[in-house]
């Protein structure tokens, strides 16, 4: 049931989500394994995560920063094409310079599976206009069910793994992987299109005023604190994230089939986690429920990886994945909800810049263990990365609660959501 507080635009964007979320989910699990079996080894596949992470790093911040300047809805109908292109192009063809190129444009590469939220570089733009669509009253509720919509279409990419693999013989890896990025790149397509309904206030053009600096001026503070927290981890989710479904591969010699029917099982189960982050954060406050629950993250990491068997891995990543579904949602309206709204389209892109770039050289490190057959201390050296991220956040967050948590008067807008 539609909520009375959610108007056309949110819409839009969680209709958008679906399709476009389904499509990662698809990408997450048959880039590794689809690359795997075409020859790529560990450090190749480290080698193109990395250029894969970089890339989706300047793409992303030059996204946000626009996005303030010249509006969202732009990116949120661009973005999504040019990864259809991307994704077609990977259907195509296995050549090398092709697929960096269109892995690093298109961003596939850096896990999401069964993750939360990776849609794209376009998500700087896709959060600062749900923050702007709603009352601080009613943001974390609405990151909630922008991540509800996000893990309903991972439950249907996943659940099209299966009856998409065809096994095919050797020497002929791309045709049999074909059918997957033609998916992927229609629903990215339709993404796009619905991305055109969004309706947004004119801004400014650059004669109007003066320009807009490259960093954030009044969420500055802010935006430091969030590089610490943000940094490490991206280094901890660059550990193993975009290794998580060629680490079920070569550790439980499973195939793709396997494990999408693992990921839709937990995306399938883990939705209603979304839908609990907005009653947690009222019962917790937004602060300490993200804390805790980050923690959670990084440690189920190790259980996982230690598990004898797939089934209970993919029982430990499940519990681990309701931790992440209910963690994402806070931790993006928190940032949203303290930083100027002039500015959130930056704060989004420019406070996941050292998680991006720190993380780009992460999965070189990763790639290099795993061929040494560690392949349990990336996830170990992951989840304590993120675990000190959680400590970080608590830290510098826990005496600066959101607008909607304040028990003084309220400030001016421009004011009260601003950290310096």
């Amino acid at each position: 049931m539609r909520p009375p507080w959610m108007g056309r635009n949110l819409a839009i964007i969680m209709a958008a989500r679906i399709p476009m979320r389904g499509g990662r989910a698809i990408a997450g699990v048959v880039v590794p394994i689809y690359l795997a079996q075409a020859g790529y080894g560990a450090l190749a596949l480290g080698a193109l995560f990395a250029v894969v992470a970089a890339t989706s790093a300047l793409l992303s911040t030059a996204i946000g920063i626009a996005s303030d300047r010249w509006g969202r809805k732009a990116f949120m109908v661009a973005v999504p094409v040019l990864t259809a292109g991307c994704a077609v192009a990977l259907a195509l063809t296995l050549d090398p310079v092709v697929v960096f190129f269109a892995a690093s444009l298109g961003s596939f590469g850096r896990g999401g599976g069964a993750g939360g939220g990776t849609v794209g570089p376009y998500r700087p733009a896709e959060q600062a206009l749900t923050g702007d669509s709603v009352a601080p009253s009613h943001r974390t509720p609405a990151f909630a069910r922008l991540n509800f919509a996000s893990s309903a279409g991972a439950v249907v990419g996943s659940l099209l793994i299966g009856p998409l693999a065809h096994p095919a013989p050797r020497g002929q890896v791309l045709q049999g992987y074909r059918p997957e990025f033609l998916v992927i790149a229609a629903g990215s397509t339709l993404a796009g299109l619905m991305a055109l309904w969004l309706v947004e206030a004119k801004r400014r053009s650059s004669g109007d005023g003066p320009a807009l600096p490259l960093l954030p001026r009044r969420s500055r503070g802010l935006l430091y604190r969030l590089w610490v927290v943000n940094g490490l981890n991206g280094i901890g989710v660059g550990m193993f994230g975009p290794f998580l479904a060629y680490w079920l591969y070569r550790r439980y010699g499973v195939g793709p089939g396997s494990v999408g029917d693992l990921y839709a099982v937990v995306n399938g189960a883990t939705l209603v986690a979304n839908l609990g982050a907005a009653p947690l954060a009222n019962w917790f406050g937004l602060v300490r429920a993200t804390f805790w629950f980050r923690v959670l993250q990084g440690l189920l990491l190790i259980p996982m990886v230690l598990s004898p068997t797939f089934v209970l891995a993919g029982a430990v990543y499940l519990v681990r994945m309701m931790c992440q579904r209910v963690a994402l949602p806070l931790r993006q309206s928190y940032a949203m909800g303290v930083s100027d709204p002039a500015e959130r389209g930056a704060v989004a892109a420019w406070s996941e810049v050292p998680s991006q770039v720190l993380g780009a050289g992460a999965p070189s490190l990763a790639g290099a263990l795993f061929s040494d057959s560690l392949l349990a201390l990336p996830f170990i050296v992951g989840g304590a990365l993120q675990v000190l991220s959680a400590l970080a956040f608590y830290l510098f967050f826990r005496g600066r609660p959101p607008a909607e948590e304040r028990t003084t008067p309220a400030a001016p807008a421009s004011e009260s959501r601003t950290l310096t």
